[in-house]
């Protein structure tokens, strides 16, 4: 039987050229929306233990330390700790490589599992939804790309993004229904849902300007667009009972 492939989604993600699309001002305004909601969700853990899959990118690390957590990154090869040397370097983070399937720790060794820019991009999505439920003693946080909302159209707009990103790559375009069936199996059940924009980031890299960028994305969340229509969704989910 040929054995599956490991999934390496986060190597590409862990790279500078991927940092790069975050660079400037659009980016920090993207990173910390993200980091924001992030912080807010994990106020039930004050200074908990983190984990976070595939988070070679360090966009969470910094704000993670910083908040007082403490912070174990896993990624499914050693070059995706790269990027984390800053923190790791200084004892303030921990980072470990291996099979992000299969990661080496026991059951609910972490208060909480996160899991950014990674589930759009596996194979096995569920497989790694069912290893961050085992990992948690309490909740799972993740972000991924819903159909609720233009990313129904994203075969339509992906030329434009790939115009605007260069580097850019397909991803997975899930139904909340299937990221909370998937969760339930684990033994989960979701428990705050918090959509980041209502434009596609790629529109807004491409105009440049991140005080555009607020203003538009301000005027859809006090219309009520993003809740209804806003992607990606930062969801958290918390073990049943």
């Amino acid at each position: 039987m040929r054995e599956q492939a490991l999934e390496d989604a986060d190597v590409e993600t862990s790279t500078e050229a991927y940092a790069r699309r975050f660079a400037g001002p659009v980016g920090a305004f993207f990173l910390a929306r993200q980091a924001g909601t992030t912080l807010d969700l994990l106020r039930p853990w004050p200074g908990g233990s983190v984990l976070e899959m595939g988070g070679g990118h360090a966009q969470l690390v910094g704000p993670l330390v910083g908040a007082g957590h403490s912070v174990t990154v896993y990624g499914s090869d050693p070059v995706c700790g790269a990027r984390l040397e800053p923190w790791t370097s200084a004892g303030q983070a921990t980072f470990r490589a291996g099979d992000l399937l299969q990661a080496p720790w026991p059951d609910r060794s972490f208060d909480v599992v996160l899991a950014f820019r990674l589930l759009p991009h596996v194979t096995r999505w569920r497989e790694l939804i069912a290893e961050m439920g085992r990992l948690a003693r309490h909740a799972v946080i993740v972000d991924y790309p819903t159909i609720r909302s233009v990313n129904a159209m994203s075969g339509a707009f992906f030329p434009l993004k790939k115009g605007v990103e260069g580097d850019t790559r397909p991803f997975t375009v899930f139904r909340d229904e299937d990221i909370g069936e998937a969760f339930a199996a684990a033994g989960y059940v979701a428990a705050a849902r918090r959509p980041q924009f209502f434009l596609p980031m790629a529109l807004h890299r491409a105009t440049g300007s991140a005080a555009l960028a607020r203003g538009l994305e301000g005027g859809a969340r006090a219309l009520g667009l993003t809740s209804a229509l806003g992607s990606p969704v930062i969801l958290r989910l918390e073990r049943r009972g």
